[in-house]
């Protein structure tokens, strides 16, 4: 919860982010809550059930935004007028990611430019040296 309030992943301070977990509350490791962030946890039902069950019950689905990798769950939710979105996307808007993805594009395009000699150095010299010789006695 805490990298979700540090990379302020809500967006604006009057956005909340609702975080579904399978199971039940671990009471012994229980942390103070964040008024813009809530916990919820599956109980009997499956964290899929239940927000499928949050995304179908909401009076304005079209200012939901529903992060998860699961196809049927973003399927769900864009039927539904919700907007689906998956974990990379989401964690992409971090400025962070961003340079990171960048540097890491830049890099593997510079890597790409650059040639990549199939031959070894003594070889490549080899076949210059007798290049240079035919050039010459033809010149």
């Amino acid at each position: 919860m805490d990298f979700i309030r540090i990379n302020k992943l809500c967006g604006k301070p009057k956005n909340k982010a609702l975080v579904v977990f399978d199971g039940y509350k671990d009471l012994s490791g229980q942390k103070g809550g964040y008024s813009d962030i809530e916990v919820v946890f599956s109980r009997k039902e499956t964290a899929d059930e239940r927000i499928k069950r949050m995304v179908d019950t909401a009076s304005q689905p079209k200012n939901l935004v529903v992060i998860s990798d699961d196809r049927d769950i973003a399927f769900f939710a864009r039927q539904a007028g919700a907007h689906p979105m998956s974990v990379e996307e989401f964690f992409y808007r971090l400025p962070q990611v961003r340079r990171l993805k960048a540097t890491r594009e830049k890099k593997s395009k510079r890597q790409k430019e650059e040639p990549d000699p199939k031959i070894s150095y003594s070889l490549m010299h080899k076949i210059n040296k007798e290049l240079s010789q035919i050039w010459l006695k033809e010149g």
